[in-house]
């Protein structure tokens, strides 16, 4: 399939399939929309005929310079130079380069704001930045340096370096890093483009960077949620939890919808459970200290990581709608300075503004950081609980089969488990509240949206881990007590969940194992969304 972008109806799932590749290695190709293509040649002809002479009134970036050079004129004669210039002098970036995916979607997302017809740029220019896209020439971008607020200049401009060819921008081209115009040659494309009035500023100016962070950010985020709620549920039935707490009638009292949506999904998941009620309770797990003819006493209500699931991940959800909204909106916005609008004369007027800003998005994304965080955070509360059997009311101690003391066991996963947690606690501080002024004063609010980007991809990356963690530890702590507690069923999608599982990471029976491989093997099942799958082949669509 091919994604049409006009500027007005591109959505998020489009965006990552572009920008990352389908299970059988290929990308899903783009293509600018006929319609747009049009508007845009009629736009950019008006510009070059009626702007492009010395006596034009002073029009910012088209020929003006920018920031406090706003009043400096740039004569037509030097306007080529002038292009070259802006893009040298906003190329700034630091660090290591952000990852393919981010990459792709700049890129995308970019040309789907020039395709809303408001920025003015060559067609060429337009057409060039997908033609590389769909070819794999995928700009070398540092990933530090941007603020957030006359866009994300410096990575912005590592990118249209890279699409023009400058001789200093890289391109990483079939798995090597190559000169840009090295690169461009070897894709079949003339090295060097030639950039008209306004088409640097159209590349660089635009908070594109920290929306593609948080595009891919959001659409991780949701993947996570339905994986959460099932981790929830092994672990209630690991411990033999009590399901009161998910009643509907508790949940209709205190109506937040995504509070209310966990509470179904984990009976959803849990239905027909003889695992979480006093029968099962009255087994005796290997290290409950309790006698042979001890009844175990009533749980009456089980602690907050339990309890209080719902209160945790369903804000979690709210969050990542609210997120999906703001993005949402971005993805189909120009936010590039000045904008082109048509006069309803036949001709066009410029106007400036303040579209490149990316506050909405340094909030949103900071909004994200801290929900998913705490998700991770009630995620590790439950598997530290798993390997203390005070905690766990009697499973093995560390989750271990094995001879103890040649034996570990888990106990070093839930402590891996936990460096991430307290990582995310401190990548989760708001820094859409952060702001230096920057160029001499002409920016005195930024955004910081790209730090705020980066630090909530690196939150829910971490998350991702800490629920594959939970999922991992849940079904070894079911695993090492079905001899015990086989006679009292699971329910149906706890089982379905336990056997995906099952079929790619066999149980730990015979002690300790290399654990990084099975905690990698759980973080590809989390990504891959088998759990899920299976839980909702037999049980049904989870909300």
């Amino acid at each position: 399939m091919t994604v049409k972008i006009d500027g007005a109806r591109l959505k998020i799932p489009q965006v990552v399939r572009v920008a990352r590749p389908a299970a059988n290695g290929r990308f899903e190709k783009a293509a600018l929309h006929p319609d747009a293509r049009e508007k845009i040649a009629a736009t950019r002809a008006y510009i070059d005929r009626e702007w492009m002479h010395d006596d034009a009134p002073l029009m910012y970036a088209f020929n003006t310079g920018v920031g406090l050079f706003k009043d400096q004129r740039v004569l037509i004669a030097d306007m080529a130079d002038y292009q070259r210039k802006t893009v040298y002098a906003h190329a700034t970036g630091i660090g290591e380069p952000f990852a393919e995916d981010t990459t792709r979607a700049m890129m995308l997302l970019r040309a789907n704001a020039f395709a809303s017809n408001f920025s003015g740029p060559q067609p060429e220019l337009v057409e060039r930045l997908i033609a590389f896209l769909n070819a794999g020439l995928h700009p070398v971008i540092p990933q530090k340096g941007s603020v957030g607020a006359s866009g994300d200049l410096a990575p912005l401009a590592h990118m249209a370096g890279a699409l023009c060819g400058f001789a200093e921008a890289e391109i990483v081209y079939r798995g090597r890093r190559l000169p840009a115009p090295e690169a461009i040659a070897k894709a079949g494309f003339e090295p060097e483009f030639v950039m008209g009035a306004k088409d640097a500023s159209a590349l660089i100016n635009g908070s594109t960077t920290s929306l593609a962070l948080g595009v891919l950010a959001v659409h991780d985020a949701r993947r996570l949620l339905k994986q959460a709620d099932i981790a929830l549920c092994l672990s209630l039935e690991a411990m033999r939890g009590e399901l009161n707490a998910f009643d509907p009638r508790l949940h209709k009292a205190r109506p937040h919808p995504g509070q209310g949506r966990v509470a179904r999904n984990v009976l959803r998941v849990t239905e027909g459970t003889k695992r979480c009620g006093q029968a099962a309770r009255d087994l005796i797990f290997p290290d409950e200290p309790r006698q042979p003819d001890q009844s175990a006493a009533p749980r009456v209500q089980d602690v907050y990581s339990l309890r209080c699931a719902p209160q945790v991940h369903g804000p979690a959800i709210e969050a990542i709608e609210y997120a999906e909204r703001i993005f949402s909106t971005e993805i189909n916005s120009a936010t590039d300075n000045p904008l082109i609008f048509d006069d309803g004369d036949g001709g066009y007027v410029s106007i400036s503004g303040g579209h490149f800003h990316g506050q909405y998005m340094a909030q949103a994304l900071d909004f994200l950081a801290i929900a998913m965080a705490d998700l991770g955070a009630i995620s590790e509360r439950r598997l530290a609980r798993l390997i203390d059997p005070t905690m766990s009311y009697g499973l093995p101690r560390n989750l271990l089969a094995g001879k103890r003391g040649l034996n570990t066991g888990y106990a070093t996963v839930q402590c891996s488990m936990s460096a991430l947690v307290m990582e995310n606690r401190g990548l989760a501080t708001p820094g859409s509240v952060d702001s230096i002024p920057g160029k001499s004063n002409a920016e005195d609010h930024v955004s910081n949206s790209a730090w705020c980007g980066r630090k909530t991809r690196m939150i829910i990356e971490n998350v991702e881990q800490i629920v594959a963690g939970e999922l991992l530890m849940a079904a070894q702590a079911l695993s090492l007590v079905e001899p015990i507690a086989g006679a009292f069923p699971l329910g149906k999608g706890s089982r379905a969940a336990l056997e995906a599982i099952r079929g790619a990471i066999p149980p730990a029976l015979e002690g300790d194992r290399w654990y990084a491989t099975e905690m990698g093997q759980a973080l590809a099942l989390v990504r891959s969304g088998v759990v899920t799958e299976a839980v909702e082949a037999a049980v049904g669509a989870l909300e």
